[in-house]
């Protein structure tokens, strides 16, 4: 199996604020997916087990474009399964979340889960965010969600008011 996909992000935020982005409908509406896509969470129970359900809706129209060109839905159901959920107790201590990602959206591929990790570490004045992801079946796909990725962190950023 290929090495897992690491980005890093240090963010100019408190972790509870980077927190409440991850783990709340609201916060995942406002960052959750790449730019020209945006979400509506339909269901969020984060516990071991508890799932994620949202709809990932191409909104820009290179997007709706992109997506009809590649025949693929300009809007997406999608889900994830939490496996951890290590809420942080204070303002210096680490938190954790891991979930399997449903990837059920590649035209002529099986649905297959892959493993996602986001922790967060509390740094003075900033928190750094570690995301580490399972590769997809192939260079192109999993190039796809490295760089869908880095593009969401930019809107996380964004959300939060950091330049970063």
């Amino acid at each position: 199996m290929p090495d897992p996909i690491v980005i890093e992000r240090l963010y100019r935020a408190s972790l509870a604020d980077l927190w409440t982005l991850w783990t709340t409908p609201e916060g995942l509406e406002a960052w959750w997916g790449p730019p020209g896509f945006r979400v509506t969470v339909q269901e969020m129970s984060l516990t071991p087990g508890g799932a994620l359900r949202y709809t990932m809706i191409a909104e820009a129209p290179e997007m709706v474009a992109f997506m009809q060109k590649n025949a693929m839905p300009t809007a997406t159901p999608c889900q994830a399964i939490y496996d951890t959920v290590i809420r942080p107790t204070s303002a210096t201590s680490p938190a954790r979340l891991t979930w399997r990602n449903l990837v059920d959206f590649v035209p002529g591929h099986a649905p297959y889960y892959t493993n996602m990790a986001a922790d967060f570490e509390p740094q003075p004045d900033a928190t750094l965010l570690r995301l580490t992801f399972d590769p997809l079946h192939d260079a192109v796909w999993s190039d796809r969600q490295r760089m869908g990725w880095e593009q969401e962190l930019g809107k996380l950023a964004t959300a939060l008011g950091d330049g970063v």
